[in-house]
C-alpha cells in the first residue's frame, strides 16, 4: 500500500487530460525513481510557470509577456484575427505555421449544460477588437462540435453590420474534431479552404 503522500501525487497526476489512475501511477513511480533528473527540474519549471506565465491582454494567450509574443510581433498581419476556443487552439494553428494573423481566444464554447454563456467568454473583446479599425477578416475556428458551431454562430450574429469578413475554417475539420488533435496538414487545408459566412 503507498504512503499517503504518494496516493496524492497519484490523484493529482490523475486529474491531468490524458492520465488515468494507472498511467498516474506509472508517472509517480518515474517521477519519484529519478528524483534528480526529472523531478527536481519538474517542480521548478512548474514553479517558474507558476509565477512567470500570464494571461496576454490582447488576444487571451498565454506567455511569460503581456503582450504575448505574438501580439508584439509586427510581422503578422493585423487586419487578420482568428478566433480559436482557448489557448491548445492557437498553439494547433501556429505549430501548423501557415497562419501570420493575430489570434483572439475565447476561453471556451457556449455551453447551456455546463452553464456558460455569452458573459463566461471574451465575445465582448473581440466585438472592440472588431470595432477598434483596421480588422479586414476575423475567422471563426472554433471546434466542429455542437457548442463550436452555435458560439461560431452567435458570434456571427454579433459582428453582423461591423464591416468585417466573417468566415469558419472548412475542409478538413471532422465534425466532433477539435484543433489541439489535428496534424499540421488537417489545419493547414481547414485554414485555406475557409469560407465567408453571414
Amino acid at each position: 500500500m503507498a504512503g499517503s503522500e504518494i496516493e496524492r501525487l497519484v490523484q493529482l497526476l490523475a486529474r491531468l487530460p490524458g492520465l488515468g489512475p494507472r498511467s498516474a501511477r506509472r508517472a509517480a513511480l518515474v517521477l519519484l525513481k529519478r528524483r534528480d533528473s526529472l523531478l527536481e527540474p519538474l517542480l521548478q519549471a512548474l514553479a517558474q510557470a507558476r509565477d512567470g506565465v500570464k494571461t496576454c491582454s490582447v488576444c487571451g494567450n498565454l506567455d511569460s509577456g503581456d503582450p504575448c509574443a505574438l501580439c508584439a510581433d509586427p510581422g503578422r498581419d493585423d487586419g487578420l484575427i482568428c478566433v480559436v476556443e482557448d489557448v491548445s487552439g492557437l498553439w494547433a494553428l501556429e505549430r501548423s505555421g501557415l497562419y501570420r494573423g493575430r489570434y483572439h481566444v475565447l476561453g471556451g464554447v457556449l455551453s447551456a449544460l455546463d452553464g456558460i454563456g455569452p458573459d463566461d467568454l471574451a465575445i465582448d473583446q473581440l466585438r472592440r477588437r472588431a470595432a477598434g479599425g483596421g480588422v479586414r477578416e476575423i475567422i471563426l475556428a472554433t471546434g466542429a462540435t455542437v457548442d463550436g458551431q452555435t458560439t461560431a454562430h452567435y458570434i456571427a450574429d454579433r459582428l453582423k453590420g461591423s464591416g468585417v469578413t466573417l468566415s469558419r475554417l472548412a475542409q478538413g475539420l471532422p465534425v466532433g474534431g477539435e484543433l489541439d488533435y489535428l496534424d499540421d496538414g488537417t489545419i493547414g487545408a481547414a485554414l485555406k479552404a475557409r469560407k465567408i459566412i453571414g
